[in-house]
C-alpha cells in the first residue's frame, strides 16, 4: 500500500493516477471535508486526516509500505511564515516520525527548487548547492528548506527517504487554477496580453510525477533529484500559446520599474479582496531569479526526462477547454 499525501493537489493527483495506472494500491490521505473532485472515479483508498495530527497519520499509516508525502502550505504572500512553518515544517516532522514508527520502506519527500541556496546570476542550478534556509528569499522558501533538512536528518536516522525538488509546474488536471494554469487561459483569450519581461524552468506534471516514481525506484537514499523541464521566457509561453490556438496578440510589456512598483500594493488588494494571489513581489522576484536549472542528476541516476514545452502547454489548453473554462475557436496544435 502507498500513501500519498496532498493527494488533491495538481502534482499529487496527476501522481495518484499514474500510480493507479501502473496496478498500485493507493491511499489518499485527506482533510475532512476536502474537495476530493480530483480523484473522482479513481479506485483510491480514502484516509481522514491532517499532517498536524499525529494519531490520525498512524491510523493512515497502517499497512503502508511506501509513502509520497507532497501535502504542504504554497503561499506567495508575505506575513505568512507561521502558517507555513506549521503546515511545511511541523507537519513534514510530524509524516516523519510516524513513517518511521509505521516502518515504511520507503520515503519520498516534494521539496522546491526554491528551498535550494541561489547562486550567482547565471551559475547553473544544481543538487550540488546547499538547502540553506538562511539563504533563501521568502518564507515559503525558507520553510521548504527548513522541512528538506529534517528530510535528510531522518534519512541520516534510518528512514529510507528520498528528495525531489520540482520547478515550476504546469500541466493538465490542474483543478485548482493554479497561478500560471489562470496565466495561459489569459493567454489563449483574445485580448491585449500584459506581461514582465523575465523568465523561469517550467515542467509537464505528467513529467514530475513520473520522476516521483523513479526517485521511489532508483534514487539514493538522503539524495535530492531536481526535476526541471524548460528554460521559458514569458514572451515565449505567449507566444507558445499563440502558436497552438492561433490567438494572437496584441502584447503590452509592463516595465520592471512600473511592475516593482505595483507589486508593492498587490499584497494588500489581494487581502481585501480575497482574490486569488498572482502578482506579488514574490511572483516578481521568481521571474527575474536565476533560472538556469539543471536536470543532468536525475537524467544520470534515474532515467528521468522532460517533454518539450509546446505540448505541455497544448495538453493543458485542452484540459481546460475540456473543463469548460476556456472556449477554443479551433483544434490546438501540437498535442501529444
Amino acid at each position: 500500500m502507498i500513501l500519498v499525501t496532498g493527494a488533491t493537489g495538481h502534482i499529487g493527483n496527476v501522481l495518484v493516477r499514474e500510480l493507479v495506472r501502473r496496478g498500485q494500491s493507493v491511499r489518499a490521505l485527506l482533510l475532512p471535508g476536502e474537495d476530493v473532485t480530483p480523484l473522482e472515479g479513481l479506485p483510491v483508498e480514502r484516509a481522514e486526516g491532517d499532517i498536524l495530527d499525529p494519531d490520525s497519520l498512524d491510523h493512515a499509516l497502517r499497512g503502508v509500505s511506501e509513502v509520497f508525502h507532497l501535502a504542504g502550505l504554497i503561499s506567495i504572500l508575505p506575513g505568512m511564515r507561521p502558517l507555513l512553518y506549521q503546515v511545511n515544517v511541523l507537519g513534514t516532522d510530524n509524516v516523519l516520525r510516524a513513517s518511521l514508527r509505521a516502518g515504511v520502506r520507503r520515503f519520498v519527500y516534494t521539496s522546491s527548487i526554491h528551498a535550494i541556496a541561489p547562486p550567482p546570476p547565471g551559475t547553473l542550478i544544481d543538487e550540488q548547492l546547499p538547502f540553506d534556509p538562511e539563504q533563501t528569499w521568502g518564507d515559503y522558501d525558507r520553510t521548504k528548506a527548513e522541512a528538506t533538512l529534517r528530510v535528510r536528518r531522518a534519512a541520516a536516522e534510518g528512514l529510507d527517504a528520498v528528495i525531489v525538488c520540482p520547478t515550476g509546474v504546469i500541466g493538465p488536471h490542474d483543478y485548482r487554477r493554479s497561478e500560471m494554469g489562470q496565466f495561459l487561459i489569459d493567454c489563449a483569450r483574445p485580448g491585449p496580453k500584459l506581461y514582465v519581461d523575465g523568465a523561469y524552468d517550467f515542467v509537464d506534471v505528467r513529467d514530475v510525477a513520473e520522476g516521483h516514481i523513479l526517485a521511489s525506484e532508483r534514487g539514493r537514499t538522503g539524495e535530492s533529484y531536481i526535476l526541471s523541464g524548460s528554460r521559458l521566457t514569458v514572451r515565449r509561453i505567449i507566444a507558445l500559446v499563440e502558436r497552438v490556438t492561433g490567438v494572437v496578440g496584441p502584447h503590452l510589456r509592463l516595465p520592471f520599474w512600473l511592475a516593482s512598483l505595483a507589486a508593492r500594493f498587490t499584497p494588500l488588494y489581494y487581502r481585501l479582496t480575497r482574490a486569488r494571489p498572482r502578482f506579488t513581489p514574490y511572483s516578481l522576484h521568481t521571474l527575474l531569479s536565476n533560472s538556469w536549472i539543471s536536470a543532468a542528476k536525475a537524467q544520470r541516476e534515474l532515467g528521468y526526462c522532460s517533454r518539450p514545452a509546446e505540448i505541455t502547454i497544448s495538453d493543458t489548453l485542452d484540459w481546460f477547454a475540456q473543463r469548460g473554462w476556456l472556449r477554443l475557436t479551433r483544434p490546438l496544435a501540437g498535442q501529444g
